[in-house]
């Protein structure tokens, strides 16, 4: 078995990666997921009892952050549902409380039990058979939980977080992941430095922008964006950019504003040489006052769409879009 990890913040709420040493049998001890209400206690019982503290070196904890992408060899995981627990693991309660007093409930409590708490089985059933290991990757990679309310995750900047894992800093986080997807294959394109280039919207830190959306059909894999994405290819700081399509390239591109390209899965659509130019969109914080929909008072902010370009294509066929910003198809 081999779990995703990143590097993980001192006092995170984001379990850890560790390995317990069974203090009279080695062949007991184990690689495993401590949670992040445990980590602490434990780590103030053992060695230099600091505590959950980061490593002066890098800044961040000793102990990889488990973000509970599990990868596992079927084989192993067969035989260890037929074994004797069946894949039961066992359950636990982890309540979170209003205050220090600890007496009030900040939401009700419930029995829960972790996939992650598997290669305790996979011990059990293939004792030192069982290999698990763990495999790192850079957070703004593969880890930004929308997780926290609004309000935790302001509570949790007040305190000094840069991970409030609130909905408009996942957003923040993706937009900033496409940026260096972008920036990668070739785009001429800013790409948001964290935590210096940050701003606070509604208490939240997020990236002032481009603001960039590689819808899955666009691409995915290295590869796809390189192909489709030319080196003449421009975005300024304050654009808004949503592409899809499976067969959409960017040849020649210059936006600085907002622009939308939907292209269908029978529509080949080339940009070469169209430069868009708008007012664009801004994110303009919520009024305390007012009534929000759900979908927006999560985030804190609305987004104000000035101008877009746009340019919806779902018919069949070879189109290109050119420095007139017409449409045109060709054979």
């Amino acid at each position: 078995m081999n779990s995703i990890c990143v590097p993980r913040l001192a006092g995170e709420a984001a379990g850890a990666i560790a390995r317990l040493e069974h203090k009279s049998d080695p062949s007991k001890s184990l690689v495993i997921n401590v949670e992040y209400n445990q980590l602490d206690p434990l780590l103030r019982s053992q060695g230099d009892k600091t505590g959950d503290v980061p490593d002066p070196s890098t800044g961040y904890s000793p102990f990889p952050g488990n973000v509970n992408n599990i990868v596992i060899e079927m084989g192993a995981y067969a035989k260890t549902l037929r074994g004797e627990d069946q894949g039961v693991v066992l359950e636990f309660v982890n309540p979170k409380y209003k205050d220090e007093s600890r007496t009030d409930f900040k939401k009700p409590t419930r029995l829960e039990c972790m996939m992650q708490d598997i290669p305790k089985l996979f011990q059990k059933e293939m004792g030192t058979d069982a290999n698990i290991g763990f495999t790192m990757f850079d957070r703004w990679f593969t880890f930004s939980p929308a997780k926290n309310a609004l309000e935790a995750g302001q509570a949790d900047v007040q305190k000094g977080s840069t991970a409030p894992g609130t909905m408009s800093s996942a957003e923040s986080d993706k937009y900033i992941q496409n940026q260096r997807k972008l920036k990668f294959a070739g785009a001429d394109i800013p790409v948001t430095k964290v935590p210096d280039d940050l701003v606070q919207i509604s208490g939240i830190p997020v990236t002032e922008g481009p603001r960039v959306i590689l819808c899955p059909a666009f691409g995915i894999t290295q590869e796809e964006l390189l192909v489709k994405v030319g080196e003449d290819v421009k975005i300024s700081k304050r654009s808004s950019v949503v592409l899809e399509g499976h067969h959409l390239t960017l040849k020649i591109l210059d936006v600085d504003g907002a622009l939308v390209i939907r292209a269908g899965p029978d529509s080949h659509v080339t940009v070469d040489g169209l430069k868009v130019s708008n007012k664009g969109w801004s994110l303009v914080e919520n009024d305390p006052s007012k009534e929000y929909s759900e979908t927006i008072a999560i985030r804190g902010y609305t987004m104000d769409k000035h101008e877009t370009d746009e340019y919806i294509i779902n018919e069949p066929g070879n189109f290109v879009i050119g420095a007139d910003g017409e449409v045109r198809k060709v054979d």
